[in-house]
């Protein structure tokens, strides 16, 4: 039989530089693990929304900037309505908000404030990104990302700012096109 040589924990005073090293390289762990873990948050939201307007493209053509605003306004903003309402059902009469009410409320009124003032959206109305878009397979948002994203307000609905044009390699060859043409 071997026998395997077991180490000792060695115990470092609580003021040593080892110990300071040990408590830094700990908090550096904890700060990335917290940091990893928002990303992963925003990234869920992300690929909600995208999710959603990946179920709103059209199987044949594009969408005309007025349907898109009324996506927008009649089922994105509204898809808390319901549980908005069961919630407010259940609570009783001078009993205060529930937690998951004034969240619930809170997203619908930073979701509709940042529509007023100019919504980022996949371009539902060009025609190459849709086809991107369709080809999606609603895991990556590395590929979404890729798109080419407008900009659209509750305040002025007959305007679409492009605010990304797109990295996608086909998109890059259509602006290189469009560019020798106006040249």
């Amino acid at each position: 039989m071997t026998s395997a040589k077991t180490k000792k924990e060695k115990i470092f005073h609580p003021q040593s530089r080892k110990a300071g090293q040990l408590v830094r390289a700990s908090l550096r762990k904890d700060k990335l693990r917290s940091l990893v873990s928002k990303r992963g948050l925003k990234h869920h939201s992300l690929a909600d929304g995208y999710r959603f307007y990946h179920q709103c493209v059209p199987d044949e053509g594009v969408l005309a900037l007025e349907e898109l605003h009324s996506i927008v306004r009649d089922t994105w903003l509204t898809r808390f309505g319901v549980e908005l309402e069961a919630e407010h059902a259940t609570r009783r009469k001078g009993r205060p908000k529930s937690t998951s009410q004034i969240k619930l409320e809170e997203l619908k009124l930073r979701e509709s404030e940042e529509y007023r003032t100019g919504l980022e959206v996949v371009d539902l109305t060009h025609g190459p990104t849709v086809e991107l878009f369709k080809k999606w397979d609603q895991k990556e948002i590395a590929y979404v990302e890729q798109l080419r994203f407008i900009r659209i307000s509750s305040t002025d609905p007959s305007v679409a700012v492009v605010s990304r044009p797109g990295k996608h390699p086909s998109l890059l060859v259509e602006t290189d096109v469009q560019m020798r043409d106006i040249s």
